[in-house]
């Protein structure tokens, strides 16, 4: 049985990018556009190598939680980025209210009516 390989997620600022690296090798990416105060990601890929495997979701999940930590707003353009924010409901926060049904996503994510 193969051991469970290291996985770290880092962004290549200069690349527009986030990897995911497993054992030191890239494995996945999510591109993004930085733009002032946001993150226009556009495209993921994971290696085919390794499809199935969850690991789009671990990159995803990593490349958000930093945007949070950066106070950083996303938009997703990319499908599979949209759908993680679709199915992870607090994740919403992160796309500007007045841009989430752009990405077919609802206005206020907790079902709380708007004042």
């Amino acid at each position: 049985m193969a051991a469970t390989p290291k996985l770290t997620v880092r962004n290549d600022a200069e690349a527009g990018q986030y990897e995911l690296i497993a054992d030191d090798v890239v494995v996945g990416l999510a591109q993004y556009q930085a733009r002032p105060g946001q993150l226009a990601f556009v495209h993921t890929e994971i290696a085919p190598e390794v499809s199935g495997q969850g690991l789009g979701q671990v990159l995803i999940k990593a490349a958000l939680d930093d945007a949070r930590a950066k106070g950083l707003a996303v938009l997703p353009y990319c499908s599979f980025v949209r759908h993680y924010v679709e199915t992870h409901p607090d994740y919403q926060d992160l796309v500007p209210a007045a841009r989430r049904a752009a990405f077919g996503l609802a206005p206020d994510p907790t079902g709380t009516p708007s004042a």
